[in-house]
């Protein structure tokens, strides 16, 4: 590419602007602005931007790979290609994980067989600890099996205990995603120490900073009878909540929401915060 272009140039190969569905309330999240009537109307995108890198993060346990597992499958059932770098679980616990999912969002397991490739980068050490080695495995991958959206879970995996060296390693994936015209999902972990609803994670903002848009998960523990009042909770019991903290592609519901997981692992996001401690359906 020139050093500079004129933006006209650059309309062939811009990427169209769609949603890649997950199923979930997140494609209704993400949304396109159109004219109608004079006036300016919010149209929801369908997905999480085609071709955007979008970043999952939150402390443990708050669904974080579960809501990535639940896109991949989503996705492979509808007949496109998935590769889910694992990078803190073993391979054969992933298809035990993602068979579960199938059947309970009713899905055909042997499209996802078919459709979901994985690299197993937690029985790796190499690929967690040489970014060129697991980059060249996943072009092979992308470029033999014709990918068109990969899963990392989780790139924090990829910089553990070389947390100044993030921002370059998150860098070099990106833009590997941005260069194979992928859609991509990083789930990233959070410190315990991290404010839970920001989007900062392991590595500081690094992750942040350089994705497309970050989902950031988080739960809270109903512990005193304020909350329990408020929430109109138990005590001891869980709230989850859901947010989409920014996205430079499209507008979207900067709202926290809450959702639950259900039994079978299944991500439900169900209202708006505002609305459930309001007393809406809970």
């Amino acid at each position: 590419m020139a050093d500079f272009v004129e933006l006209g140039k650059l309309k062939s190969t811009a990427p169209k602007l769609f949603g890649v569905p997950t199923k979930t309330k997140i494609d209704e999240m993400f949304f396109t602005i159109e004219e109608k009537n004079g006036k300016f109307v919010k149209k929801p995108l369908g997905g999480i931007p085609y071709q955007s890198v979008i970043n999952v993060t939150g402390i443990p346990d708050t669904g974080k790979s579960l809501l990535a597992e639940q896109f991949a499958a989503v996705q492979a059932d509808m007949g496109y290609k998935v590769l889910f770098v694992s990078v803190e679980s073993p391979a054969p616990f992933l298809y035990t994980s993602l068979k579960q999912k199938s059947k309970a969002l009713s899905l055909d397991f042997e499209k996802l067989e078919e459709n979901i490739v994985v690299i197993d980068a937690a029985m790796n050490s190499e690929f967690r600890e040489d970014p060129n080695t697991l980059l060249k495995t996943m072009e092979k991958a992308i470029e033999a099996k014709h990918i068109t959206n990969v899963v990392i879970d989780s790139i924090t995996g990829l910089y553990e205990h070389k947390e100044m060296l993030a921002r370059q390693i998150v860098r070099i994936f990106f833009n590997f995603l941005k260069e194979h015209r992928q859609t991509g999902i990083f789930v990233s972990q959070k410190r315990s120490s991290q404010d839970l609803m920001s989007s900062e994670a392991a590595g500081g903002l690094a992750v942040a900073h350089i994705v497309d848009g970050t989902i950031v998960m988080g739960k809270e523990t109903v512990d005193s009878k304020w909350k329990a009042s408020l929430y109109n909770m138990p005590i001891g019991s869980v709230l989850r909540t859901i947010r989409i903290d920014g996205c430079r592609i499209t507008g979207h519901d900067d709202r926290t929401w809450v959702f639950e997981i259900t039994e079978a692992g299944i991500v439900n996001i169900k209202q708006p915060l505002e609305e459930f401690v309001k007393g809406g359906d809970k």
